[in-house]
């Protein structure tokens, strides 16, 4: 396998209906890679980027998952893959070995590690030991012990993308919600101004912190959004993703509250949606992921940044059109849906 880093590359990104796999996918494009844009839904929008090799796959929970991803890796000559959501973490990191053996390669960090940034319990069990600030959390049978008065979240505990998240202000209410919420659990509602870090961790350990404060949040995304730097913010990030053992690209979020007390709430073993604001403002992320991925050093030089650089976000509509015909045309070329 080539060691320049120029080497144009082939590598599957997952979930390219949501945010942060449809910008990776458009990234590595730009940078001369050939991806295979890999998703559920036959209408996801990163099936429609020029030059993509649009496929179907079923989802993580799906047992066909493992033999599907591993014959496309195959069958297309596939030399990496990146999880753009967060389900298919799991399943990949269960085909390593298998993925290993066909000479295709992941970046992710080990068993372990992946269970506790996608099981919030988990998660806040780990950082409280390493005693970080994380919001408190409670299982649904431990609702009576929420002190009064305490404003409340009740989302899924393996829940991503801020779906069936809800605010409450009574334990009532939050009991009744561990009752239609999948796998809940109850966390603290913290206030303050919010932020994302984007993270890369090289194969020593050593991260890079890019700091964006998320102006406006509309359905878990950054709408608004304009880097900083704080060192603060940057040294609890770097303890919480050495907490975890994190390796590879990554998101971490949390708050900053109005007395400055500073709490994580979360990390992303993925890139993140406001990305691109990274890459704005000077940082080459996907570039040295790229790096990462294929045993290549990581140029931290290459992943410093400026502040008071700003992101505008807004949804359009990509396409519209006829599905019949989509598939006739897809059909002819052998692609996806």
């Amino acid at each position: 396998m080539s060691t320049d880093p120029h080497t144009p590359r082939k590598i599957m990104v997952t979930g390219v209906g949501a945010n942060p796999g449809f910008g990776l996918a458009r990234s590595l494009t730009r940078l001369g890679h050939t991806v295979i844009a890999a998703d559920a839904n036959r209408l996801a929008p990163g099936f429609l980027l020029p030059s993509v090799l649009p496929r179907v796959i079923p989802l993580a929970s799906d047992p066909d998952y493992a033999r599907t991803v591993a014959g496309l890796c195959r069958e297309l000559g596939v030399e990496a893959v990146v999880a753009g959501i967060e389900p298919d973490l799991e399943p990949l990191t269960q085909m390593a070995p298998q993925l290993d053996a066909d000479g295709v390669r992941l970046w992710l960090p080990d068993t372990w590690s992946v269970h506790a940034c996608t099981d919030k319990a988990l998660f806040h069990r780990v950082l409280t030991k390493h005693g970080i600030a994380t919001p408190r959390t409670w299982q649904p049978q431990d609702i009576d012990q929420v002190p009064d008065g305490c404003e409340l979240v009740v989302k899924p505990r393996r829940g991503h993308g801020a779906q069936n998240v809800h605010f409450v202000r009574r334990r009532e209410h939050a009991r009744v919600l561990c009752e239609l919420v999948p796998e809940p659990i109850v966390q603290e509602r913290i206030h303050g101004w919010e932020f994302t870090a984007d993270c890369l961790v090289d194969r020593t350990g050593h991260a890079s912190v890019i700091l964006r404060r998320r102006d406006l949040v509309k359905a878990g995304l950054a709408a608004v959004s304009t880097t900083f730097d704080d060192a603060n913010v940057r040294d609890l990030v770097a303890q919480t993703l050495g907490a975890v053992g994190v390796r590879g690209v990554c998101c971490v979020q949390g708050f900053v509250s109005g007395d400055g007390t500073i709490t994580i709430t979360e990390i992303n073993l993925r890139i993140a949606g406001g990305f691109p604001l990274t890459e704005a403002a000077g940082a080459d992320l996907v570039g040295q992921m790229v790096n990462g991925l294929f045993g290549l050093p990581v140029d931290h030089n290459r992943l410093t940044y400026r502040t008071g650089v700003f992101l505008t976000n807004y949804t359009e509509t990509l396409a519209v059109g006829d599905i019949a015909e989509l598939e006739r045309t897809a059909a002819s070329k052998g692609e996806a849906p």
